[in-house]
């Protein structure tokens, strides 16, 4: 089976560059989870404007590396303000959204890989 990577989002070309942030929440060789070895889980940020009154509108997607491919889909967007990126990780690791996120990519990992064959 081939590695393949997606980009779930309507306008992938929103990601179409280096993110503007990135923290990376977990990285192992030895995760399985339904039969995916995951390798690394990051939240990328990629600052889109900044409006002069309400400040800075970010997308923050999440990003799952996996033996079988990659994903990255959004995880939330908005006018967050300064820190946005790292109070989303401080929420997603206090309220054991990990877990979720994980499960939710791999979900539509493997739809998309069932897809292809």
């Amino acid at each position: 089976m081939d590695v393949i990577d997606i980009i779930d989002l309507h306008d992938p070309q929103r990601v179409n560059c280096k993110p503007d942030d990135v923290e990376i929440l977990f990285s192992s060789t030895n995760f399985k989870e339904q039969e995916f070895l995951i390798n690394k889980v990051e939240l990328r940020m990629y600052l889109e404007k900044i409006d002069v009154q309400l400040g800075q509108y970010s997308l923050i997607t999440s990003f799952v590396q996996t033996d079988k491919g990659s994903i990255e889909m959004i995880y939330d967007e908005g006018f967050r303000g300064e820190n946005s990126l790292k109070r989303t990780v401080e929420f997603l690791v206090s309220n054991l959204g990990l877990s979720g996120l994980i499960l939710r990519s791999i979900i539509t990992l493997r739809e998309k890989i069932e897809r292809q064959t």
